[in-house]
């Protein structure tokens, strides 16, 4: 379910970043991907979906209920938020390759819509981690069992 998220942010990046269809900006100068300052927008964009989808993730990880979460549940949430997060860097990379206008990667690879940062890929399941951590450190202890005298 978690990893299956990476379909629509991986299309969110693309609707949204530069160099993409550029919705988030829609300044015409950034639409391109030969203008090199798109390149970090681009990357930032991705970004900022990945830290959301991690602290949503990581709060219904660690949930309401008073008992914490186990350390399976948290390294299946995070390993699926890794594999998410490949699956939304190659749909996104997709979609700028099906949709996005046809650009000559000679000069330089990044010109098509691409990711030039491989490091933000850590960030969904970096913030799924954090989110769980900081969940468990804040959370409300448990009611003590009364006990009968």
């Amino acid at each position: 379910m978690i990893a299956g998220t990476g379909i629509p942010l991986g299309l969110l990046w693309w609707l949204l970043a530069p160099s993409g269809l550029n919705l988030l900006s829609g300044d015409p100068a950034l639409a391109s991907g030969s203008n090199v300052s798109a390149w970090l927008p681009r990357d930032l964009v991705l970004a900022g979906l990945f830290l959301l989808a991690g602290c949503i993730t990581g709060a219904l990880v660690s949930g309401t209920r008073p008992d914490e979460p186990t350390a399976r549940t948290v390294v299946l949430a995070v390993a699926s938020a890794a594999a998410g997060a490949l699956i939304a860097w190659g749909v996104g990379v997709l979609a700028g390759a099906w949709w996005g206008p046809a650009q000559d990667p000679t000069a330089n690879d990044s010109v098509a819509f691409s990711l030039r940062s491989y490091q933000l890929l850590a960030v969904w399941p970096a913030a799924v981690a954090l989110a769980v951590f900081l969940g468990t450190v804040i959370r409300k202890p448990a009611p003590a069992a009364e006990t009968k005298a």
